[in-house]
């Protein structure tokens, strides 16, 4: 007979109390803080064995024996005493190109008058204003109402690119491209300003814009001109007082305008403006710009084969007798002023002279006025006898200056 077999008793679970469990919690977290704590030990060690066995072999390399070759008997030795050598700085390079004040003439920018100054009489002057002053000895030779307020008309470029050459950066920033502007177009027209004839959006380099300023009295070159240097045409102003009074000048010297525009406040007297041509002709750019009687400008899409501008007065004077040659000169116009005219010239003696005049009834008449006032004052010699003849000789040959016109309310 089978015997069912009983279902073995289930053993209890021990039940632990809360303080077991507590301690056996905290001896985990013993073991592992005693773990952590061993393997920072090693790692201390490992640093501070590596430390030690680093330091031992610098030292070692410290005190190996360094060959040191001992000075020569030609080794020349430096007293203590003696002072060390100064090396000089070399000066910083001034912004902007300065003038070339290596050329003969009188130094500063005050003219005087003498006991052997005369007063220009002949009745062949027509012009009320007159100056002529010897650039060798800064003596007035000759004037006429000198001192006297009048309005420069488009003399006024002559300071215009002094100022501008004297503010580029470098001979090489006359090659940079300008363009025409719109707004300038249309005050050169509107003002009826002699003009070069440049087409709005043109582009040109700045080096036309100089010759374009004086030899056809652009306006528009002008104005391009002044915004190129200083931004607008304001802050060139600015800079074109400044340098006036730079000259000394400014106690009667004011300008308002790069282009020589009527304004009661655009003045100089013709003592100034001779003053302003002779820092002009003391830049060699300048100098440049003022003797050049015909300019082609460079080759535009608006103009293939550039623009033919040319010196009204150099063209006009130079078969003239002068007793020399005029090297240089600048125009003027408004009708405020009458025709006016500024120029530079060499005599046969290779003397130079500066001579301004103001309020000539035509532009014939001033240059005429130029002609009988050097005849007057400057010597004739041998070598001077004949005119003031160019290498670009021919005064009838190319085409006059666009804009050109004797009516126009600033002009030449």
């Amino acid at each position: 007979m089978e015997t069912e077999e009983k279902p073995r008793p289930r053993r209890k679970k021990r039940r632990h109390s809360k303080a077991y469990y507590r301690r056996k919690k905290i001896l985990r977290v013993k073991l592992i803080a005693g773990g952590i704590l061993l393997l920072l030990v090693i790692i201390g060690l490992v640093f501070l064995i590596v430390h030690l066995v680093g330091k031992a072999a610098g030292k070692k390399d410290e005190e190996a024996e360094i060959p040191v070759e001992e000075p020569s008997e030609e080794t020349i030795s430096v007293s203590e005493d003696e002072p060390e050598e100064e090396i000089e700085e070399e000066p910083e390079e001034e912004e902007g190109l300065p003038p070339n004040t290596d050329m003969g003439y009188f130094s500063g920018y005050a003219p005087s008058k003498t006991a052997e100054t005369k007063w220009i009489s002949n009745p062949e002057v027509i012009s009320e204003y007159g100056i002529i002053i010897n650039l060798n000895t800064g003596a007035i030779i000759g004037e006429k109402n000198s001192d006297t307020i009048i309005y420069p008309a488009s003399m006024t470029k002559v300071l215009t690119i002094l100022v501008a050459a004297e503010h580029l950066k470098s001979l090489d920033s006359l090659n940079d491209m300008v363009s025409i502007s719109q707004e300038t177009t249309d005050f050169t027209y509107k003002n009826e300003c002699s003009a070069v004839g440049f087409s709005v959006g043109e582009t040109v380099p700045v080096k036309d814009l100089f010759f374009g300023t004086i030899l056809p009295s652009g306006a528009d070159a002008a104005l391009t001109l002044a915004e190129y240097i200083a931004g607008d045409q304001d802050s060139f102003v600015a800079m074109m007082n400044a340098k006036v009074e730079e000259l000394g000048r400014s106690s009667t010297a004011h300008f308002t305008n790069p282009i020589g525009l009527f304004d009661e406040e655009n003045h100089c007297t013709v003592t100034d403006m001779a003053m302003i041509l002779k820092a002009a002709e003391e830049n060699d750019i300048c100098r440049e710009v003022l003797k050049a009687r015909r300019y082609t400008t460079s080759p535009t899409a608006e103009h293939p084969e550039g623009i033919e501008i040319s010196n009204w007065f150099l063209r006009r004077i130079e078969d003239k007798d002068t007793h020399g040659e005029v090297m240089g000169a600048k125009t003027g116009f408004v009708v405020q002023s009458g025709n006016c005219g500024a120029s530079y010239l060499e005599s046969g003696d290779g003397t130079p002279y500066i001579c301004v005049t103001g309020k000539a009834h035509s532009a014939w008449r001033c240059i005429y006025d130029h002609v009988a006032i050097y005849d007057d004052f400057v010597p004739k010699t041998e070598s001077g006898a004949g005119t003031g003849s160019s290498t670009d000789s021919g005064s009838g040959a190319g085409t006059a200056a666009a804009g050109n016109t004797d009516g126009a309310t600033e002009t030449e």
